[in-house]
């Protein structure tokens, strides 16, 4: 599957990526005192503390941190961040925020190696520009700001699941990813419910492991924490803060109540628990694994107590979706046209929307929708518009996978799912033709291996997908095989 015009299409992207990274400094200025990008990490400080905690034995659940905050993660977490305890605030927040970013990359590459396109030197232009939009997103910016983990969990649990069905360690990733923070848990229901039960034990086996390896090293922080530090709500912030966006805080926040009703609360996540789980599984079973996971995702965040908006970095391999079925020149026009106004709609909603309060000291700018209520009869949508989106994409979902159809990485791919001897004996029987993919000048491929397979009429479109943008054969060329079917 490759890029049409790779030159003129890396140049477009980076263009905009360059135009992205001129954009942050118009949101919120980068010099701005404590709200430029780069000038806050509060939670990395609080990551940091809990680490000295317990290299120096103190209790990790009843010391403060940074002034009067509490550590709300598990023990095994505090264990994973004690690197952070050996090296100065300075220079953890640099590491930090630059792993963020490389992350960030891996996330959209790994997207589009999922989605079945091989890598090449177009992708990765692609994919740094979309680095640079994904920065302008406010989950996304708000996780650098803060200095929050999500993007790393979302890579981890990304790595783990997209991996095929067969993979006898699949799960396992995710559930360590749910022993530093709870939500991804989420992922066992999920397969659970489509009763893949390799996976459903992966997810439990790694969380169990985190569980077990913080009782061994920090049996007294351990116990207070799943006994009762977990439970208290309180220590994470009030349902009614605007930066919740989740089914609590939206019910909280049109309410104006920190104790919203139970029941209607609940009855809220039992439908939206059916409503992603089933749009998450029709996907599945269309092959797209990445779509699926990514709703998942985001059900997690509307279905938790508590939900900040930096939690909803799920938007990042969705954006990465759209733009790959919007280069997809196999689409109709239509189908393209409607992908890339889908993927501008997601960045629109979550675009890191500046609000400038020069009445605070320091000056605050404050990002993102939720905050823009002034024009009162939009509250309805301003108030949690992450939420929206959310049910945008669900629907989005089942009208593209129904009416418009699917080519997943099986589908679209051959070499995903014919072994290379066998791909090489197709292209040898059918004969290769030109390639000028990514501008190379064209040439013949001559294959080695030949079978006594019967001739195959390879067309044009069948061959484009078994070869590299060189020509060079998927098999030969690790690092531009596609993805397997999943």
């Amino acid at each position: 599957m490759n890029l049409p015009r790779p030159v003129l299409l890396a140049s477009g992207f980076a263009i905009v990526g360059v135009i992205a990274l001129a954009l942050q400094d118009v949101v919120v200025p980068w010099g701005a005192q404590f709200w430029g990008l780069l000038n806050n990490q509060i939670d990395l400080a609080v990551y940091r503390q809990g680490a000295q905690a317990v290299t120096e034995g103190a209790s990790l659940y009843d010391v403060k941190m940074i002034g009067d905050l509490d550590y709300t993660y598990s023990p095994f977490s505090a264990l994973l961040f004690t690197p952070l305890a050996w090296i100065s605030f300075d220079v953890a927040r640099w590491l930090w925020t630059a792993g963020i970013v490389v992350a960030l990359y891996l996330v959209v590459m790994l997207s589009f190696r999922s989605l079945g396109r091989p890598v090449t030197w177009t992708l990765r232009v692609i994919a740094m520009a979309l680095v640079a939009v994904a920065m302008l997103l406010e989950p996304v910016r708000t996780t650098i700001w803060y200095g929050q983990i999500n993007v790393f969990l979302m890579l981890l649990i990304l790595a783990d699941l997209t991996r095929p069905d067969t993979s006898k360690t699949k799960g396992i990733g995710t559930g360590i990813a749910a022993g530093i923070k709870l939500t991804p848990l989420i992922f066992a229901g999920y397969y659970a419910v489509q009763r893949n039960w390799r996976a459903f034990f992966g997810v439990i086996g790694g969380f169990a492991m985190t569980v077990a390896i913080g009782f061994i090293a920090l049996p007294r922080d351990s116990w207070a924490y799943w006994t009762g530090k977990l439970f208290q709500s309180d220590r994470v912030g009030s349902a009614q803060l605007r930066g919740n966006q989740s089914i609590r805080g939206m019910l909280a926040n049109h309410l104006d109540t920190d104790d919203p009703s139970t029941l209607l609360w609940a009855a809220l996540v039992v439908t939206a628990l059916v409503a992603g789980f089933a749009v998450a599984a029709y996907a599945h079973r269309r092959g797209q694994e990445l779509v699926a996971i990514s709703i998942v995702g985001m059900t997690a965040c509307v279905v938790s107590p508590m939900s900040w908006g930096h939690h909803w970095v799920w938007f990042v391999p969705i954006v990465v979706a759209g733009v790959h079925l919007a280069l997809d020149t196999r689409r109709s026009q239509v189908q393209r046209g409607l992908a890339a106004a889908s993927a501008t709609a997601v960045v629109l909603l979550a675009f890191a929307w500046p609000t400038h309060v020069p009445g605070l000291v320091p000056d605050a700018y404050y990002t993102g929708l939720y905050v823009k209520t002034r024009v009162t009869w939009l509250n309805w949508f301003t108030v949690s518009p992450y939420l929206w989106a959310y049910l945008g994409i669900l629907i989005a979902t089942v009208v593209a996978l129904r009416f418009f159809g699917s080519r997943s990485a099986a589908e679209s791919d051959p070499a995903a799912v014919i072994a290379p001897g066998v791909a090489v004996a197709v292209i040898a029987d059918g004969g290769l033709p030109t390639d000028q993919a990514d501008g190379g000048s064209s040439r013949a491929v001559e294959p080695s291996v030949r079978t006594h397979a019967d001739h195959v009429d390879l067309s044009d479109e069948m061959a484009d997908d078994l070869v590299g943008t060189a020509g060079e054969l998927m098999g030969d060329a690790p690092e531009t095989g596609a993805s397997p079917a999943v």
